[in-house]
This record gives structure tokens, sequence and C-alpha cells, in this order.
């Protein structure tokens, strides 16, 4: 069993290189499986284990992927053999419904997985079948498994019911090569959608009005390779900003766009950072006492649900009493009940937790519920009195490339630790 180990109350300092977009690259894998000539070489992509998972799915359909270093690979889908994907491989990955909308774009035909990975609430692709539906598709659901079939994909007006990051990927997955004219109204807007058009459009789509709630994308023929890099992770800059401040350290977060990071850095700033804004990096302090604040998640340019958890550990040692609404999940506070363990006063009523701040956090043993829950738990030990343990670290590596090392690189006493699974005998390092 692997455990993370912090030993708590050092102030994060110096600096720290942000990793590519893990919401981005889960898209743009399956991506690749669109392109009939060529090879997709993709650079920048973070380290992680769904990283991993989805290149393993790659190889798995026929796919020839070759990694070229830590953070480039080059991914040849000229000879894919199957539209298959195998149920054990893809059950555990939330991403794997992108499969769906890429192998039917391609071939007409998928048969994937239902979606898995962290688990804080339901995970219903209805307004996934819907855009599958209305571009000329036949869905049904069989065995846990999702099998979409297309005689041809025809262009269509889509409107999504609900504001859905990953319905509105694999709508423009599905439509790019669709004949004639799609439109997809009430669109996500989130950054790593715009990143996956400007993919597509590299490989020869049609793709426009990215990043604005009307996306409208005209069909091709063909999509070729292309050479693309990842853009920055919003959420790992997002988290790396938290900590800081939770620490009440000082660091230059680099290889981020600020732009992405507005509603998170105007949160930061109204608990008590100090921020600077570069070209492509932030310097961001905290000199005085944390204040409390009020969050609401929301769709993108709203504050991400996926800072969230991060976000209520920071404000459980801010003085006075917070209220964090979640918007966005049903299930998303999970990781309380870790965080009570170490001394945070949280309060759970339905989509809201209201944060009442102590002076300082305990160290304790606790265990990651999902991947920003796992986040949190981190936060809360390096700022905690004492020593914390962190259990079922594998969420954590889901979505942060060396996160140990980063850490303490900037001061942290962090350290991952293999124990005998019976938690007998000797720790080894």
């Amino acid at each position: 069993m692997e455990k993370i180990i912090i030993n708590g109350g050092k102030p994060l300092m110096g600096e720290i290189t942000i990793c590519g977009a893990k919401n981005s690259v889960v898209g743009l894998i399956p991506a690749a499986l669109l392109a009939e000539e060529g090879v997709c070489v993709l650079e920048n992509i973070p380290g992680i284990s769904d990283v991993s998972m989805m290149l393993s799915i790659l190889k798995s359909l026929g796919a020839r992927v070759k990694v070229i270093d830590k953070n480039t690979v080059e991914i040849d889908s000229r000879n894919i053999i199957t539209n298959v994907v195998p149920y054990e491989m893809s059950k555990n990955l939330r991403a794997s419904y992108y499969l769906i909308g890429a192998l039917l774009g391609r071939f007409k035909k998928a048969k994937v997985a239902m979606p898995g990975g962290c688990d804080f609430g339901t995970r219903p692709i209805d307004q996934h079948i819907k855009s599958f539906e209305a571009l000329g598709a036949s869905v049904d659901i069989e065995n846990g498994m999702v099998n979409a079939t297309a005689d041809n994909l025809i262009g269509s007006a889509i409107y999504m019911d609900v504001v859905s990051v990953g319905a509105t990927i694999n709508a423009m997955l599905t439509a790019v090569k669709a004949k004639g004219l799609t439109i997809i109204e009430n669109a996500a807007r989130e950054p790593h959608i715009v990143d996956i058009a400007n993919f597509l459009n590299a490989m020869g789509a049609d793709v426009r009005g990215a990043g604005t709630d009307v996306i409208k994308i005209r069909g091709v023929e063909k999509l070729h390779g292309c050479t693309y890099s990842v853009i920055p992770d919003q959420i790992e800059a997002g988290t790396y900003m938290a900590a800081i401040v939770a620490t009440g350290g000082k660091a230059l977060v680099k290889n981020v766009i600020p732009k992405h990071l507005e509603s998170i850095m105007a949160k930061l700033v109204e608990c008590g950072a100090t921020i600077e804004e570069y070209d492509d990096s932030i310097l961001i302090s905290r000199d005085k006492p944390l204040v409390k604040c009020d969050v609401k998640t929301m769709p993108h340019p709203g504050f991400p649900t996926d800072m969230q958890p991060q976000f209520a550990t920071l404000l459980s040692i801010a003085s006075g009493v917070s209220v964090v609404n979640e918007n966005v999940w049903d299930n998303r506070f999970k990781y309380v009940d870790q965080l009570i363990k170490m001394g945070a006063k949280i309060r759970v009523d339905g989509n809201l937790a209201i944060i009442e701040g102590v002076e300082q956090l305990k160290g304790a043993p606790v265990g990651a519920t999902d991947l920003r829950a796992g986040a949190a738990l981190i936060i809360a030990g390096l700022c905690a009195q004492g020593t914390t343990e962190i259990e079922k670290i594998e969420y954590i590596e889901r979505g942060y490339d060396s996160i140990v090392e980063k850490l303490s690189a900037m001061g942290a006493d962090i350290k991952r630790v293999t124990f005998p699974d019976n938690n007998l005998g000797s720790i080894a390092l």
C-alpha cells in the first residue's frame, strides 16, 4: 500500500511549473483516432495515470503509440483494427465516453463501457446520446456497454438541455466528419473545449465558436495528423496556488494562462492572497490572515467544481464562516469527513457546506475519496500541525504529475512511502 506522508507547517516557497491539462488530454487522445492520414504528435502531456490508461486503450484498438519523451507522444491511428473498447480497460475511466464519439465519427460504430472514474455523483450520458442520435446514430446500452452505430452521420442542430463539457466534446468529435453543418447550442465553454477544437482544426476540421455557447461545425471528408501542444492545466495551477496561500508561502507559478484562472484568482484575493500576473506566470503569496468568503461552483467562466474541495480546505482555516455551494455535482462533499478528522468544522446541508474556520488543522490518517479530494487532503496536510498520512493516493495520481516532487522542491516535508498491505514490518522508501 502506498501513502503520502506530510509533516505540515512549512510555507511553500520558490517556483513551480504547471503541466498540460488533464481535462484536455483525455479528450485529445481519443480525438487522434479521427486521423486517417499521417500521425498525431501531442506535446506537453502530463505524466498521469489517466493518460497511461487512455494510451493503453488506443493500443488495444490497433493504434501505434510511441513515447518520444516524458511529455510527448506520437499516435498513429491509420490501422485501427476494432471499434470495441474492452470493458475492463474503460470501466474505471471517466473520459472513456470520448472514445464513443471519436470511434463513431471515424467508423460510424463504437462499443465502449459506461464511464467510471471518481465517484462524486451520477454520470448521466443522456446529453451525449441525444447528440449521437441527432447526428443519425442509434444507441443502446447493454451489460454496461454503450453501443452506437450509424449508416450515415448527418449534420444537425443540437441543443444541450444542460451545459455539459463531456457531451459538448463528444458532439464535436462525432460531427467533424458528418455531412453538412452541425450547430451545438448551449455548449460548454471551458478552456479544454477550445483546446480540443483547436486540435481538430489543426487536423483539418472546420470547428468555429468554441469558447462560446454556440459551436458550428462543417463536416469534412478526412482528417490528418498534426503536431499539437496541450494547454496548461488550470486546475493543477489552482491547486498549487491554493496550497501556497494555505501555507502562507510565496511562489512563482509558471506555464499558465492567467485568463483561465480569473475566477480562482478572484476568490484567492478575496481570502487574503496577493497576486501579480505576468504573460505566462503568476506570483502568489500571503502574508496576512486568511478571511472567509463564499464560493459557488458554476460552468466556465464561473468558479470550477474541480477546485471546490481544495478551496474548502483553504476556507477551513480562514477566520469567520464561509459557505460553499456545489452547483455542478450532487455528491462532491464526501471528503468532508476526512477534513473533520483533522479538526475542520464543516457542516454539509445538501449542496451547501458551511465552514467555520479554525485556527489550525491537526495531522491525522485520512484517505482520498476522489482525485480533487485527494489534492485537498494534501493541502490540509501541508498547513496542519503534525503528521498527516494519506491513503488511496492512486486517485491523486490520476490527475497530478509528480505532485510529491513538485511540493518537495518548494520546501514541503512530503514523501511517498510503501507499506506492506498488512501494515506490519518496516516502511520501505
